[in-house]
């Protein structure tokens, strides 16, 4: 009986690997990308955070200096807003969207490998006057997690590259 269960998660096993499943995680970047430099104009962004700890996580290490980088990845544009999406009767907003934009592209030495490109994600999240305060946390966290969406969106383009 021990046997039979053995076999038959062994062939489960074979089957999810076979077809190219695997657990999400830090990706693996190309050789080029040892050593790259992130050119932002600002280096505090929640976006720029999270890329940079991906990008480490994934075995890259993060250039102080452009001149000593394999790999550029400039930050053109980072931005979040917000909008309002519904009010209520008494003309009290409801429901707001956030959304982060991001604009980059990548450079090995001097050609560019990934023109311009652009990703933008958005969320909507309820809004009451009366948690005020817990809806401003919420807010922070619904940019973070954004961010830190964008960011694997990134570095999943960058392993797919081969240069």
């Amino acid at each position: 009986m021990q046997c039979i269960s053995r076999f038959v998660q062994l062939v489960i096993v074979l089957l999810l690997t076979g077809c190219g499943f695997h657990l999400q995680g830090a990706a693996h970047l190309p050789v080029a990308f040892k050593v790259t430099y992130l050119d932002a104009a600002d280096r505090y962004t929640s976006f720029h955070q999270a890329l940079s700890q991906q990008l480490t996580s994934a075995g890259a290490q993060i250039a102080s200096q452009q001149a000593g980088a394999n790999a550029v990845i400039e930050i053109v544009n980072d931005e979040t807003s917000q909008r309002v999406l519904s009010i209520s009767a008494s003309n009290i907003p409801t429901e707001y969207e956030i959304s982060y934009k991001i604009k980059y592209r990548v450079r090995l030495g001097e050609q560019e490998i990934v023109p311009l490109q652009s990703l933008v994600l958005m969320r909507s999240y309820s809004f009451t006057e009366s948690a005020a305060l817990a809806k401003e946390r919420e807010q922070d966290i619904i940019r973070s997690a954004l961010a830190k969406e964008l960011a694997a969106l990134v570095m999943r383009r960058l392993a797919v590259l081969s240069p």
